[in-house]
């Protein structure tokens, strides 16, 4: 509300103070405009509001006013003080209303300027949905006056009383709201269910063989009336370079499966190691380009290596093979071990125990289901000699390409 403001205009001792020079309120609703006078002699005559002028002293009393018939009263408060209230109020009653007073003397009339600005608007709910949540906002054509108590109406039933003309709902059935202020009520809006933006990816890492192939997936969500107009894989690169999307083709190794409304895969064949990077998913509506912020799967593409430990025995005593990677393999694999290119068993691990020369030969080892993507050959040579009447056991590793 503004300070009362006096006007005076060219004549001394002549003023009008309006108690507010603006007022935003409902349709509907009452409103009171007040104001006080004052001249410097004889007795005020006539006195009254107006807000139409069609000529020189052709002033328009809103009593006399068709406009606004039955719809207007004038109260005198005080010594030279003055109310006009205005019921039924209609989004045409905005305009700017003046004060005007006649006396008994010669030229005494006087017009307040500028009057009080009246601004009549009606409630109405807009309805915003975010990633999180949906909004809804009693929304006016102007600020109403006086900090009024919004009050949110869910399925009939009071669900926030608060200064501020907002209301965050988050609900899984169709719901109706309206708003309402100092007894006025907005038109209601049904707002059905949403589904929110959601993405979920299968796994957060995933450890894969080089020469492999791997499956990508995840399963999204997104709200009610969005059509899923476009789906794209990418992979991200360091701070300074650009995301690489991953299209159904790239480098002849990639192609999307499953790609349905709610879930996609990439599938990457022939991985190279440097195909080790984090994978991401977007997609676009009709009505949004939407991409979480939330770290992807990350992708570790290895090779398999044999460890051999340890390099230095005597007789008799064991020697441990371990098929190892540089990262955990996903789906805990069965490991498959080969003397010669002949399978001896499966385990994560093989034991010569107790070590001898008839161990001698070429060892690898290789995943489960891949067999064909087995990792180095280790030769391993033993050479057993004899130091007084211990037999002692030299290791030789040498490692070869298959």
């Amino acid at each position: 509300m503004s300070n009362c403001v006096s006007v005076v205009l060219g004549q001394i001792g002549w003023s009008v103070t309006y108690t507010t020079q603006s007022i935003c309120t409902l349709k509907g609703s009452t409103v009171e405009l007040s104001c006080s006078y004052t001249y410097p002699r004889g007795t005020v005559t006539t006195t009254f509001w107006f807000t139409k002028k069609y000529a020189e002293e052709k002033y328009v009393s809103l009593s006399d006013d068709p406009d606004y018939k039955g719809r207007v009263t004038y109260r005198k408060d005080e010594v030279n003080g003055h109310t006009l209230t205005i019921t039924d109020l209609r989004e045409r009653d905005s305009a700017t209303y003046k004060f005007r007073f006649i006396t008994d003397q010669t030229g005494g009339r006087y017009s307040g300027y500028p009057g009080v600005t009246l601004s009549v608007t009606d409630l109405q709910v807009k309805v915003t949905t975010t990633l999180l949540s949906t909004t809804l906002t009693c929304s006016t054509t102007c600020t109403l006056t006086g900090n009024p108590t919004y009050i949110w109406y869910r399925n009939s039933k009071i669900v926030q009383e608060d200064s501020s003309p907002s209301y965050s709902v988050y609900f899984k059935t169709e719901d109706s709201f309206y708003c309402a202020v100092k007894g006025i009520n907005s038109p209601a809006v049904s707002v059905r269910a949403q589904s929110y933006f959601h993405l979920t990816y299968t796994h957060q890492r995933i450890c894969t063989l080089k020469g492999s192939s791997v499956n990508i997936s995840c399963s999204y969500t997104y709200p009610r009336g969005h059509t899923v107009s476009e789906t794209k894989w990418y992979r991200k690169g360091k701070l300074d370079e650009a995301p690489q999307i991953l299209s159904p083709g790239y480098g002849g190794r990639v192609e999307y499966l499953g790609n349905m409304p709610s879930d996609s895969t990439l599938r990457i064949t022939d991985l190279r190691e440097e195909d080790s990077a984090e994978y991401k998913f977007r997609f676009r509506t009709d009505q949004t380009n939407w991409e979480p912020t939330f770290p992807g799967t990350t992708l570790t593409v290895i090779g398999l290596q044999v460890k051999v430990t340890p390099a230095t025995v005597t007789e008799g005593q064991k020697v441990t093979l371990t098929c190892i990677t540089t990262c955990t393999l996903t789906d805990n694999p069965t490991y498959i071990w080969y003397k010669n290119g002949h399978v001896t068993t499966q385990s994560n691990s093989l034991f010569l125990n107790p070590v001898s020369s008839e161990d001698a030969g070429r060892y690898s080892c290789a995943v489960k289901g891949h067999e064909d993507l087995p990792s180095n050959k280790e030769t391993l040579t033993v050479r057993c000699e004899y130091v007084g009447s211990i037999s002692r056991c030299i290791i030789l590793v040498t490692s070869s390409l298959i």
